[in-house]
């Protein structure tokens, strides 16, 4: 396949990142902008909270779970750029679409929820793709920077989708809020076009790499064995088990949100401006972790179990000083683990099998977030107390297999 190009003529590598930064930018007001409006849209069809429950939950593991067969698929096919469209463009199509769904009578709550958990596919089908395309580029300008300006472009879709949809919703009506969505939807895939058009090639930025992201991978395995990540290092291993124990226990903002609600910390109107404000922390955290990731090396990550063992106690505390703090926390932790640390997967795996690493990765993150998050509910409903010493406990676990990861990657670099 075609390089792209001599270096003189090639996009420079930080214009490639701000490139897939703004890809996710305009994605992520398509995604957050319907999410934040899905329970409403869910009830205006008639669905009941269980359903809602269901439905957001089941849309959340299957982007995670099903990662673990797509990132082989991607592997495999040497299809990065394909399975990166063919997301994208799922998320592109399916959330506009709900405009459609009150239209359809008995038949629209099942149309919606066909579209909600389409785009959740969508998520899964791109996200290993496009972390090997961007783990290619950003390894030209250092992992810990480039994911993390990428994640801190993806936030600031994160911000702005969900206050384009309240401003649509406050003027006309709830479904010309999920209309509007297609812009940004449409700006998503001419960009991304764009960007495949100009590089299609991005491992010529990766001085650690010599295959080409879009060459046929020939399968050495068993399926079942990519999909488990079998070859995979064991250091590998111990650091997605230690991330996703800080994952898993991070306190789900909507168990926030219950909390500020039922407590009558904030009028309900509010908990919006509260999740906003977590998301502008993000991008910050992301944009800060990231750049000391570069110089200091992969040690900055322990101060994640750090921050996750705190949110219990103070976004769920009793006034409003304690829980604004704690979500400053809770956004700072969420900013680091959905970026900086998957930088650090690319410093663990090698280039021709980091797709299947970022969806075995996801796979055990989903697993430990679906056991997590229904853990932190039960444990919030019977005692605050047992909530933090359970997440307490988790992180030191996690903390002991980040140290052991890093000090056995220490050393393998200086043996080398």
């Amino acid at each position: 396949m075609a390089l792209s190009g001599p270096a003189t003529t090639r996009p420079s590598a930080w214009r490639v990142v701000w490139w897939f930064g703004f890809v996710s930018l305009a994605a992520d007001m398509v995604y957050e902008g319907a999410r934040s409006m899905y329970g409403p849209v869910l009830a205006a069809l008639g669905a009941s909270a269980v359903l809602v429950g269901a439905v957001t939950g089941a849309g959340d593991a299957m982007a995670l779970v099903l990662r673990l067969f797509f990132g082989p698929v991607a592997d495999r096919t040497g299809r990065y750029w394909t399975l990166t469209i063919v997301g994208y463009g799922l998320t592109a199509v399916c959330v506009p679409l709900l405009f459609l769904a009150p239209r359809l009578g008995s038949a629209g709550l099942g149309f919606a929820v066909t579209l909600i958990l389409l785009e959740r596919l969508g998520k899964a089908v791109r996200s290993p793709s496009k972390s090997a395309l961007l783990a290619h580029v950003a390894g030209a300008v250092g992992r810990g920077r480039g994911f993390g300006v990428h994640k801190a472009l993806d936030q600031v879709g994160a911000f702005a989708g969900p206050l384009l949809v309240a401003a649509v919703v406050a003027g006309a009506t709830l479904w010309a809020g999920m209309a509007v969505l297609a812009i940004p939807g449409a700006i998503t895939m001419v960009l991304l076009l764009t960007l495949r058009r100009r590089v299609p090639d991005p491992s010529v930025y990766d001085p650690s790499s010599s295959p080409s992201p879009d060459a046929t991978q020939a399968p050495t395995r068993g399926w079942w064995a990519d999909a488990v990540g079998a070859g995979l290092p064991g250091d590998f291993f111990r650091y997605a088990v230690a991330a996703s124990l800080t994952t898993g226990a991070l306190v789900t903002f909507g168990i926030i949100g219950y909390h500020l609600t039922v407590e009558g910390i904030v009028p309900v109107a509010a908990v919006p401006l509260v999740y906003a404000a977590a998301m502008a922390v993000e991008a910050v955290a992301a944009l800060l972790v990231g750049w000391v990731y570069d110089r200091t090396g992969a040690a900055v990550l322990l101060v994640v179990p750090v921050l996750v063992a705190l949110v219990p106690a103070l976004a769920l505390g009793p006034t409003l000083a304690t829980v604004v703090v704690g979500v400053v926390v809770w956004g700072f932790a969420h900013g680091v683990q959905d970026s900086t640390i998957k930088a650090a997967v690319a410093d663990l795996v090698e280039a021709p099998r980091r797709a299947t690493a970022y969806g075995v990765f996801a796979g055990i993150q989903g697993l430990l977030a679906i056991v997590g998050g229904a853990g932190a509910g039960w444990l919030y409903e019977r005692s605050l107390t047992a909530l933090v010493v359970v997440v307490a406990i988790s992180q030191l676990l996690a903390l002991a297999l980040l140290l052991q990861t890093f000090r056995r990657t220490a050393r393998r670099s200086r043996a080398g």
